[in-house]
C-alpha cells in the first residue's frame, strides 16, 4: 500500500543523508521508524511480537499476585 507523506526540505535532506550513511533505502528508514513508534505504544509489529505479548499476558494472569514481603524492624 502506498501513502503520501510530506516532509519539509531540511528534514528530507537529513533523511536522505542518513540513508546514504547507513546504506539504507528511504523505505527501510521508514519501516524502522514506524516499527519503533508501534513498539513505543505497545502495539505488536508482526505476528511474532503479537504471540510474545499474548504469552506474557497469559503467564501474568496464571501467576498468583505476589504479596509484599514484610520488612524486618531493627530494634535499637
Amino acid at each position: 500500500m502506498r501513502k503520501l507523506i510530506a516532509f519539509d526540505e531540511d528534514t528530507f535532506d537529513k533523511l536522505k543523508q542518513l540513508g546514504r550513511d547507513r546504506m539504507a533505502t528511504f523505505q527501510e528508514l521508514a519501516d524502522e521508524a514506524f516499527a519503533d513508534l508501534l513498539k513505543k505504544h505497545g502495539i505488536p509489529v508482526d505476528l511474532r511480537d503479537a504471540l510474545r505479548k499474548s504469552a506474557r499476558l497469559d503467564s501474568q494472569e496464571s501467576k498468583p499476585a505476589a504479596r509484599p514481603k514484610a520488612r524486618k524492624v531493627k530494634s535499637r
